[in-house]
């Protein structure tokens, strides 16, 4: 696969064109054409696995398609498999110009992609990929290195400790990325694990990368071992929260280093207080403006143009195909670093420095306005 650097837009929408000094700015309005707008139909997946979806993905999508002049349809399947296949029949129904989705299964993305084929639609695949599917293109994030900044920043948060005991909270099995996310964390723990300097506890995957489900499944792990744990990989912010909780009502919260990612703001807010040794941050602004200007492309039938932008490939394992992809860098947030997504607008100070992490934010020099 081929990595994008982190930062793949120039700027945000209105300074594309000045920034990257391009004569053609694929995310501008077509002008004198007063026929109607195409249509983009964008399925998110849920909302319990990442604040994410609701918050960041789909006001940015909309924002910047209905920057460009063309209709962003954008709808949450809430985790739910039929809801996805009916928003999808809909779409394809309405003969969207190009279908996004963010599939909830190999399985049923694949069985969604072959009806949008049959129709005609093109398909981009949305932060995860449909193994066995028939999408054009995939949009995501290097997530073999998302999964290697996890195991590093674990390594870190250890230290030298000997015969560290560590315990995983992997996401859910339904899901490619976790799957990739895991195989980055070996290419750091694997060999950790088999000289023995890291001792695994235990591996679980998480259904729906829930964290009801994942705070049960470590209160199992952790008594099967008798209460003890000297780290946790956390594929998610989320799992990492539902582990802390556990941690916290033992005595072991800020003891016990807990990885994470997504950079969200309960997540931030636990590193700030030394509950989470980690996160990883993906910045959803340069996924979503990645995958609006491939759809644009698309849509428009610029597909010359659409290839431009996927420059790197994805192999499918399944289909036995590559899939031509934006594949875009991630960075490895700690508590050193944390100021610096304050610095980019990422998370606004006021809100990640109120109540018990006011005193951090200050020793840190994070300015509230």
């Amino acid at each position: 696969m081929r990595r994008l650097p982190r930062v793949l837009s120039c700027g945000l929408l209105v300074l594309f064109m000045a920034s990257c000094g391009t004569s053609v700015d694929p995310l501008a309005p077509t002008t004198g054409n007063r026929a109607a707008k195409p249509v983009v139909g964008v399925i998110l997946p849920d909302r319990a696995s990442s604040d994410r979806w609701d918050e960041q993905d789909a006001p940015l999508l909309k924002q910047a398609l209905g920057f460009a002049g063309i209709e962003g349809v954008i709808e949450n399947a809430e985790g739910d498999e039929t809801k996805f296949t009916s928003i999808a029949d809909d779409m394809i129904a309405r003969n969207v110009k190009v279908l996004m989705t963010t599939p909830l299964s190999p399985e049923v993305g694949a069985a969604v992609e072959r009806k949008a084929k049959n129709a005609g639609i093109p398909v981009i695949n949305y932060d995860r990929i449909s193994l066995g599917g028939l999408a054009e293109y995939y949009v995501s994030f290097d997530n073999i290195n998302v999964g290697e900044l996890q195991g590093e920043g674990l390594l870190k948060c250890l230290g030298n400790k000997p015969a560290a005991q560590i315990i995983e909270l992997q996401g859910a099995p339904t899901d490619n990325n976790a799957t990739l996310f895991f195989d980055g964390q070996r290419r750091k723990l694997g060999p950790k694990y088999d000289a023995g300097v890291l001792k695994l506890v235990d591996s679980k995957p998480i259904e729906q990368w829930d964290p009801l489900i994942g705070k049960a499944t470590f209160e199992q792990m952790l008594a099967a071992n008798r209460g003890v744990v000297d780290g946790v990989v956390a594929a998610n912010d989320g799992l990492a929260g539902a582990a802390i909780e556990v941690l916290k009502a033992k005595g072991l919260a800020g003891k016990v280093p807990v990885t994470g990612q997504d950079a969200t703001l309960d997540g931030l807010r636990a590193i700030l207080r030394g509950d989470q040794c980690m996160t990883v941050y993906k910045p959803i602004r340069d996924e979503a403006e990645a995958a609006a200007r491939l759809a644009i492309a698309v849509a428009r039938g610029d597909l010359s143009g659409a290839d431009d932008l996927a420059t790197g490939n994805t192999r499918d394992p399944v289909a036995k195909r590559d899939v031509k992809s934006v594949l875009l860098g991630a960075d490895l947030i700690t508590r050193d670093n944390v100021r610096t997504l304050v610095a980019e607008g990422a998370v606004k100070p006021a809100d990640l420095c109120a109540g018990d992490t006011a005193d951090d934010c200050a020793q840190l020099g994070i300015l509230v306005n």
